[in-house]
């Protein structure tokens, strides 16, 4: 009886609560029909300055115009993107603070962290794809190995003798790497850098070998010919260096590890608001100056409704489920 009774107490009081809400601030329906009364946070997870942050930048300034209302973008950054997610977790859900993740903040760290105080799947409502960046297989031009099928062959020969730079363990740069080593069947050691320029420095030093880094920031120096492009991790060409073939076309078929970047609210999110704020992003990514932007620094425009956008979630989380347990990376 006493269970009974406070089964129905609970369910007493989360009715009195809900029609509350109700009263307080209406229906769904209306909330979309006055969304957006406001000033809309987007959370960046990152440091300002990266392409998580450069997207955002974009996109939050045509909300901004579409909407009438002001767009702020803050940066969040620390454990691996952890930081800033967590809070917009925890955010209310009424579509005034939204969040700008990756591949890495809602497919890789889930599986590389032991202990994380949010789900990136139960706790966010996707809103779109911005886009999907290519990372490139690079070497330092006094490599001997000039195609995938050569690098591969030379690793295979010397086993650990290749090293493959990294912006830290556990991003898409360090995963795409242990990607490849997983379907090449071959071992290189992992030289784990803080950030991109660093790894960057020493690869054109000569120091390292080869690296996985993303395409906005080699490319001028694969264009000088300081580095030497051998192919992109995209499943199709990159439209910047449409030259350069993909690792799939080079051997290893079914090959794919690109970053990508998407909007996201969180869970419990109306249904209108979020059709509303799928609606306005994906006239954003379709605005000529935009898209154009996105092309021109090495990133291909990906609109997308929110279900799909789940769905390739969820099997993104998958598959570097079984890349991180592979690489034995763990993160605390």
């Amino acid at each position: 009886m006493r269970n009974w009774t406070n089964y129905q107490t609970r369910r007493a009081f989360m009715t009195l609560a809900a029609v509350a809400a109700v009263v307080a601030v209406g229906t769904p329906r209306t909330l979309a029909q006055t969304y957006p009364e406001r000033q809309i946070t987007v959370i960046v997870p990152f440091a300002a300055g990266g392409t998580t942050d450069i997207f955002a930048r974009l996109v939050g300034q045509s909300l901004s115009q579409q909407f009438g209302q002001p767009v702020v973008i803050e940066n969040r950054g620390g454990a691996g993107g952890n930081i800033g997610t967590e809070a917009v977790a925890k955010a209310a859900p009424d579509g005034y603070t939204l969040l700008v993740g990756t591949v890495g903040t809602h497919a890789i760290n889930q599986s590389l962290y032991k202990n994380m105080a949010f789900d990136p799947q139960k706790d966010f409502q996707p809103l779109s794809r911005i886009a999907n960046v290519p990372n490139v297989l690079e070497v330092n031009p006094e490599r001997p190995y000039k195609t995938v099928k050569e690098l591969i062959d030379h690793a295979k020969a010397h086993p650990n003798e290749v090293t493959f730079a990294s912006s830290g363990t556990g991003t898409s740069i360090h995963m795409a790497g242990e990607l490849f080593k997983k379907m090449a069947g071959v071992d290189m050691e992992h030289v784990v850098y803080k950030g991109s320029a660093p790894a960057l420095v020493d690869l054109l030093g000569n120091q390292v070998a080869i690296m996985f880094d993303n395409v906005p920031s080699s490319i001028q120096h694969l264009k000088s010919g300081k580095l030497r492009a051998l192919a992109v991790t995209s499943k199709k060409r990159s439209m910047a260096l449409p030259d350069v073939p993909t690792i799939d076309e080079s051997g290893l078929p079914g090959f794919e590890a690109t970053s990508w970047f998407g909007v996201f609210a969180p869970a419990d999110t109306a249904p209108d608001v979020v059709a509303k704020l799928n609606e306005a992003i994906v006239k954003a990514l379709n605005e000529p100056t935009i898209n154009q932007k996105i092309v021109d620094i090495g990133g291909e425009p990906n609109p997308e409704t929110p279900e799909e956008f789940a769905a390739f979630i969820k099997a993104e989380a998958v598959k570097w489920a079984d890349v991180v347990k592979a690489s034995g990376a763990s993160l605390d």
